[in-house]
């Protein structure tokens, strides 16, 4: 039997999970979220790919889990008709190339017990990989992001990457989810916007991994979009002109700011 605070803390959160056609990354994605204790409510994936998620579902036996086809091909769209559906207290992101060490859910739903917390994040590992012919994948090198909420930073570098948050639903929806009119930066966008109304709360500890590889990954280089969104942010926020960067850059740049 399940003691009383496991149950509660599992059923108020909602996973998303955004896909599109990487199975094998995605089963591991989910294997991490399969692995958490608490268990959430429920996992909300976002199909937006054109390849079937069948065989990498096999990775939550256990738990509630609901497909949501979208034809998107967009983050912000895809994420937030995941979300429009969700039952949870608080939505948790999860990207299908990241995945969640034990404790990660534990902690980012405590952070919530405070009625105050609206946004709530967990400290990453950037994970430079290569994925190997046959699926694996080898560890290159890894820099970590553990820094407090700083408003100043934030104007220069998102170091908050979604598989790292924690939102409360209701706030979510009060902000109207992500604005599905950008193509990339919508997580930063969120994030700012949050932060006229609310002081995201960190809970320290490292319990995410951000994977990267020399493409295909979130925050590559080359995504179509990518300088035109900063060029918005930068507009709609009042933010100096913003650099290129990956996370795997943001974390030398986060390293350099606690330094200071």
């Amino acid at each position: 039997m399940l003691d009383a605070p496991e149950v509660v803390a599992g059923a108020r959160v909602s996973v998303i999970v955004p896909t599109h056609d990487r199975t094998a990354l995605l089963a591991d994605a989910l294997r991490s979220v399969a692995a958490q204790r608490p268990t959430p409510l429920e996992v909300r994936v976002a199909n937006d790919g054109d390849q079937p998620v069948d065989e990498a579902l096999a990775a939550l036996p256990l738990l509630e889990l609901t497909v949501i086809p979208t034809d998107a091909r967009r983050l912000a769209i895809a994420r937030n008709q995941a979300a429009a559906g969700a039952r949870g207290e608080v939505i948790a992101f999860l990207d299908d190339d990241d995945r969640w060490l034990p404790g990660h859910l534990a902690g980012l739903a405590a952070a919530f017990d405070d009625p105050s917390v609206m946004v709530a994040w967990r400290d990453v590992e950037v994970v430079r990989e290569r994925l190997e012919p046959g699926g694996a994948r080898t560890s290159l090198d890894r820099r970590t992001i553990a820094h407090d909420w700083d408003a100043g930073l934030m104007r220069t570098d998102d170091y908050l990457p979604p598989s790292a948050w924690g939102v409360r639903r209701a706030f979510f929806e009060r902000l109207g989810g992500f604005d599905e009119s950008f193509a990339c930066s919508e997580d930063w966008d969120f994030l700012l916007r949050a932060a006229r109304l609310t002081t995201p709360r960190r809970v320290p500890g490292v319990t995410v991994e951000i994977r990267m590889r020399d493409y295909g990954h979130l925050s590559d280089l080359q995504a179509p979009g990518r300088r035109e969104a900063l060029d918005r942010l930068s507009a709609r926020h009042g933010l100096p002109h913003l650099e290129l960067r990956t996370f795997w850059e943001v974390a030398a740049e986060v390293a350099a700011a606690r330094g200071r």
